[in-house]
């Protein structure tokens, strides 16, 4: 197994939430593009619904980081098999 960390540590709130929007923001960039090469309309809808989760569940994290703590932990890594 292969494995990437990519962020471990502790944010202040605002470091945290730009740090994840941006992550999410390459991911959801990454289905974009996708959905603008596909012409395999199941492909594009599953794309899009993908968007439409990530934009959901990044509210509510920033909903409820804003909510907690001045400071935030975050471990992301990316562990390939």
């Amino acid at each position: 197994m292969t494995q990437l960390q990519l962020i471990q540590g502790k944010f202040q709130t605002a470091e945290a939430l730009d740090l994840i929007s941006q992550l999410v923001n390459v991911k959801i960039k990454y289905h974009e593009d996708k959905i603008r090469g596909s012409e395999q309309e199941e492909d594009i809808k599953m794309r899009e619904n993908r968007i439409k989760q990530l934009q959901k569940e990044l509210a509510e994290l920033r909903n409820r980081i804003t909510a907690d703590a001045p400071m935030v932990s975050i471990a992301s890594g990316i562990h390939i098999n």
